[in-house]
C-alpha cells in the first residue's frame, strides 16, 4: 500500500490534530521525507511564528540544546548572518564576541559552537530576530534540511507545522 501524504496532512489542516500531538512526531518523519522541502520549511516556519508555541528565540534555543555540533554550528551560522560585529559583543554578555575575537566569523566551527550554551543562542536568536525579522524564514529552511531536529520542538509544535505544510500544499 502507498504512503498517501495527501491524507495523512488532512488530518492537520486547520489545527484539527493540535489537541492530540501524540503521532506527530511520526508523521512529520513521513511528511518530510515525503513532501517538498520548501513545503517542510514553510510550515516549520509557519510554528515558529505561531502564538501557540513558544516564541522563536526559546524554540531556537531547545533546538540548539538538542543538536550535534555541526548542526549547532549551522545554526548559529543563519543567526550571526544577520548580526554584524558590534552587535555580537552586546549580546550574551560580551561572551560570544570574545569567543569570536571581536568580530563575526565567515563560519562557525562545531568546536567554537561547543562553546556557546543554549542560552547565549537564545539570545542571539532574540537580537537576530528584531534586527531582521527574516531570520525567523532562514531558521525554518535550515530545519527543513535538518528534519530530525525539528522533533525536538515537542507534539503540539510538530502538529502545528504540519498543519502548515498541509495548508501550503493545498495551494
Amino acid at each position: 500500500m502507498a504512503f498517501d501524504l495527501g491524507n495523512l496532512l488532512q488530518q492537520y489542516l486547520g489545527g484539527a490534530n493540535t489537541a492530540n500531538p501524540g503521532n506527530a512526531a511520526d508523521d512529520f518523519d513521513r511528511v518530510a521525507q515525503n513532501a517538498p522541502r520548501e513545503a517542510v520549511a514553510q510550515g516549520v516556519t509557519g510554528a515558529l511564528r505561531s502564538d501557540q508555541t513558544p516564541p522563536f528565540p526559546q524554540m531556537v534555543s531547545q533546538l540548539f540544546g538538542q543538536s550535534n555540533p555541526d548542526q549547532r554550528a549551522g545554526m548559529l551560522n543563519q543567526l550571526l548572518a544577520t548580526l554584524g560585529p558590534g552587535l555580537l559583543s552586546s549580546v550574551a554578555g560580551g561572551a560570544l564576541g570574545n569567543l569570536f575575537g571581536g568580530k563575526t566569523p565567515s563560519q562557525v566551527t562545531p568546536e567554537q559552537a561547543s562553546q556557546v550554551s543554549p542560552e547565549q543562542v537564545r539570545e542571539i536568536a532574540e537580537k537576530a530576530e528584531q534586527e531582521n525579522p527574516g531570520i525567523v524564514d532562514r531558521m525554518g529552511d535550515f530545519y527543513a534540511q535538518n528534519p530530525t531536529l525539528v522533533k525536538a520542538i515537542g507534539g503540539a509544535a510538530l502538529a502545528i507545522a504540519l498543519g502548515h505544510i498541509a495548508q501550503n500544499m493545498r495551494r
